[in-house]
């Protein structure tokens, strides 16, 4: 055995007896042998799609509420939403307008595209448990179930939104009063956001686990995301305050695609955390770059992985872990 491999395999034989390092490299593990990536992309996708009629449906409510307000207007101009393309500019110039046909066809698609966004995030979820395909809502069940998902989790997500907003308020208060209101502000919405992830997470996926084995997801997604709404909230503040029209624009969907995708990589993160943990699969071998004897954890991540595929109540998928098969020609 060659002096890298040596090495690869002493390594391995450490991650395995440590478990600060061992835990976190069989997330990352499983999280790759689910395609955590392209299901953080696929959730991303509808995510975007379903913001643009939002925002139709916010420059037109803004268009009835702020009509014959100066002061709302004001406030609105010198908050993060005046600093947005094309928006920004209908609002600074007051061109905004209410229109009755806008907001229904707006509330409409909003409706049909958030529906997207939890039926994607319930597929992730149900994969990274390893729920089969034939234990799965069927095609009104899993849409009814959107449909309720978007109205709790989505509303709420709105209000951390808000609460995280509310944080930069506090710059004008002083210099010490201004630095206890930003601390509050980012505890109370990394409460709000623990609850929303406890949740989500116990209700998306089709099988039946506790809220003990949630927990510790919830509060690694709930600290994560507070940080990227922080980091978004400075995004807006620095880089699209004073951009043009035509650069803030690329600068906002640049930016929006980076954050929404983000985000989804901490939720399915932090929801693969909890699988590992509650169903032990770790540790893992660490076969990145040169396989290693696979362990028990590595067997029972692979045969979850396998019988995702039952397609069919009378079907049994097994796994076997024994010698390949040979082959003659």
């Amino acid at each position: 055995m060659g002096r890298p491999a040596e090495l690869i395999s002493a390594f391995d034989r450490l991650q395995q007896r440590r478990p600060a390092l061992g835990f976190p490299l069989a997330v990352l593990q499983k999280y790759s042998e689910d395609q955590g990536a392209y299901l953080a992309a696929t959730i991303t996708y509808y995510t975007f799609f379903a913001l643009f009629p939002l925002l139709l449906v916010m420059t037109t409510v803004l268009g009835f509420v702020l009509r014959g307000h100066e002061h709302l207007y004001s406030s609105i101009v010198d908050s993060a939403l005046g600093q947005f393309p094309i928006i920004g500019s209908e609002i600074k110039l007051g061109r905004l307008q209410g229109n009755t046909v806008a907001l229904v066809i707006g509330l409409a698609v909003a409706l049909w595209a958030g529906m997207g966004v939890f039926l994607a995030s319930q597929n992730a979820m149900n994969r990274l448990w390893g729920v089969p395909h034939a234990r799965r809502p069927d095609f009104l069940r899993a849409r009814a179930r959107s449909l309720l998902l978007m109205v709790l989790l989505g509303g709420g997500m709105v209000a951390t939104t808000v609460l995280g907003a509310i944080a930069g308020a506090g710059a004008g208060l002083g210099a010490d009063f201004g630095v206890l209101w930003k601390i509050g502000s980012f505890a109370l919405t990394a409460v709000v956001n623990f609850g929303l992830f406890w949740i989500g997470f116990r209700v998306l996926a089709a099988r039946s686990v506790t809220w003990r084995q949630l927990r510790g997801g919830a509060i690694a997604a709930a600290v994560l995301y507070g940080g990227l709404q922080a980091l978004g909230g400075y995004y807006v503040d620095h880089v699209l305050r004073g951009a043009s029209n035509t650069y803030g624009t690329f600068a906002l969907v640049i930016g929006l695609l980076s954050w929404i995708y983000l985000g989804a990589h901490i939720m399915l993160l932090a929801a693969e955390a909890n699988v590992v943990a509650a169903r032990r699969l770790w540790p893992r071998s660490f076969s990145l770059l040169l396989e290693q004897p696979a362990t028990p954890a590595d067997r029972a991540a692979l045969a979850q992985r396998g019988r995702i595929e039952e397609r069919r109540q009378d079907e049994s998928i097994s796994v076997d872990h024994g010698e390949r098969p040979t082959h003659d020609d």
